[in-house]
């Protein structure tokens, strides 16, 4: 390779994490043709297109994908020096940022991430609440340092990542009082033609309600389904209608809402993962959350990195 420098594959770089050649030209405080210039000794300097458009932005070749595993570990780990140099006595805050997928109940999500504002020197936490593919991506790209989730990430997933389940819990149902006093009775039967709030059918929860309501031959009578759990939980306080949560946080959200707990079952299962890029954890928030997660009557004692 001739006419090869570090400048050339860190624009590259910067272009292929931010998705487009404007995004980077702003991130890195130059003109966008200053960029393209650079993009294009680059290519000459490899021999082959590394970035091609895709609609609005640009998407990596296959010789691009090479290019780029190369200069994402020598570019994040300058970014690791110089978090580590920040995270020293006397240095700035450390930042720890995480994406919370909108289908995880933001009980759960604090319960999960308090631990992390208790350790030493804790860092400043950022979260950012989205869709798990679009959080996933970030991942994948660093601009976050660790998913939580309802779900593990697929297999099928193009990113390297790694799931490390934390809870593993049953549910309970809940309800305002007034609603709750009407359907008193034997549990679960006394939920037959129940008015139900339920999550959306892209949660992980929501089909294994629904086998459950199959199972026990409950017919729900479903009034609204929801994506975003705390408009869920404000239609629940009105008296709308029932609706589950994980028995870990329960209590939490009874105390907080002033709704009741119907009846519980081990029967459907809440889980939330940490979805991390270590396959080992070692950053000290992560590794917080995921202790203060095993030390609950639900933490998983051994998670495995999938």
């Amino acid at each position: 390779m001739t006419a090869f420098n570090y400048k050339h594959l860190h624009y590259f770089w910067m272009v292929a994490k931010e998705g487009g050649v404007a995004r980077a030209a702003e991130r890195l405080h130059v003109t966008a043709q200053s960029i393209s210039g650079q993009l294009r000794v680059l290519e000459e300097a490899v021999g082959a297109r590394v970035l091609r458009r895709a609609g609005r932005g640009v998407e990596l070749t296959e010789t691009g994908r090479m290019v780029f595993e190369h200069a994402d570990r020598m570019f994040s780990a300058g970014e690791a020096l110089a978090e580590a140099l920040q995270a020293r006595p006397g240095a700035q805050q450390a930042v720890f940022r995480v994406g919370v997928s909108n289908l995880l109940g933001r009980s759960m999500a604090y319960s999960m991430l308090a631990p992390a504002l208790s350790i030493a020197s804790p860092p400043k936490l950022v979260c950012r609440e989205g869709r798990l593919a679009d959080l996933l991506a970030d991942l994948a790209l660093h601009r976050i340092d660790m998913v939580l989730s309802d779900r593990p990430m697929d297999a099928n997933v193009s990113v390297r990542a790694f799931n490390h389940q934390l809870i593993d819990c049953g549910i309970a149902v809940l309800g305002a009082p007034a609603l709750a006093q009407r359907l008193r009775g034997v549990f679960p039967k006394c939920l037959d033609h129940a008015p139900w709030l339920l999550h959306a059918e892209g949660s992980a929860v929501r089909p294994r309600l629904d086998r459950w309501f199959e199972a026990h031959g409950l017919r729900p009578r479903i009034v609204a389904e929801f994506e975003d759990t705390a408009l869920l939980k404000a239609f629940a306080q009105e008296g709308t209608g029932v609706f589950s949560a994980p028995a870990l946080v329960a209590p939490d959200i009874c105390r907080a809402l002033g709704v009741e707990t119907l009846g519980t079952t081990e029967e459907v299962r809440e889980q939330v993962f940490a979805i991390s890029v270590e396959r080992r954890l070692s950053h000290p928030a992560v590794l917080a959350i995921s202790e203060a997660a095993r030390q609950t009557p639900y933490g998983v004692r051994r998670p495995a990195a999938s």
